[in-house]
């Protein structure tokens, strides 16, 4: 069973609330899609964000804000914004390529350097989608079909990253969300740590997913799980 992260959840679900103390989030792949979002709503929430992604970010100026251009696959630039971090939420993506690549290992194997190096014990809140590792097994024929061919090279990197990142030392939590909406934001999702026949993921907007990685950047209940996002 899932929970609803809405604070007015009905009776047997659990809650995470929209109250928190501020912390130092870093989003790393920020520039666009959930990590842009994930970037607006650490703000809208009073956190004090610092960003990486290669490209600029188009958002407002705002004194809690941090913004960093550089490679996620780079040493320097990891230690710069990790450094400080009370949380790390890591959205990178491919936009919407679906060549071979090797960015998402490359980026988890410089993460897991830079967290021992800098010995930092905090939690890493890493975006993958619902197809990556075992996921791939529950998702419906047709989406089966569409993993197996278009999104075949990005997502067997993907799942390769989750490997990496979950037999690591960091503080890991892996979120898969379902497909990927522009639909405003509703704080009303679905999130399973289990998979089961019939699970159903499904379409859930980019910003739900961001108040969800979020919300666990504060508050990480499901450290050290595999949480699937679905909008209903």
């Amino acid at each position: 069973m899932g929970y609803d992260p809405n604070p007015s959840a009905g009776k047997g679900k659990q809650r995470i609330s929209t109250m928190s103390n501020s912390k130092n989030i870093t989003v790393i792949g920020a520039s666009s899609g959930v990590g842009l979002k994930s970037v607006e709503r650490a703000l809208e929430r009073g956190h004090r964000v610092t960003t990486l992604s290669r490209s600029p970010i188009s958002i407002a100026a705002n004194p809690n804000l941090t913004v960093v251009q550089g490679s996620a696959t780079n040493k320097g630039d990891l230690k710069k914004v990790v450094a400080n971090a009370d949380a790390v939420i890591v959205a990178l993506g491919t936009g919407m390529s679906t060549k071979k690549t090797t960015l998402y290992t490359d980026a988890a194997s410089v993460l897991i350097e830079v967290q021992k190096e800098l010995n930092k014990n905090i939690p890493f809140i890493i975006l993958t989608g619902f197809g990556a590792g075992e996921s791939g097994k529950y998702n419906s024929f047709l989406m089966k079909l569409v993993f197996a061919t278009i999104l075949k090279a990005v997502y067997e990197n993907k799942t390769q990253m989750e490997e990496m990142i979950t037999k690591s030392s960091l503080k890991w939590e892996i979120v898969r969300p379902g497909v990927l909406t522009d639909k405003p934001l509703t704080e009303k999702y679905r999130v399973e740590t289990k998979l089961y026949k019939g699970i159903g993921i499904g379409n859930i907007s980019r910003s739900d997913v961001a108040d969800f990685l979020v919300k666990q950047a504060e508050n990480p209940t499901e450290l050290g799980k595999y949480s699937s996002l679905s909008g209903k």
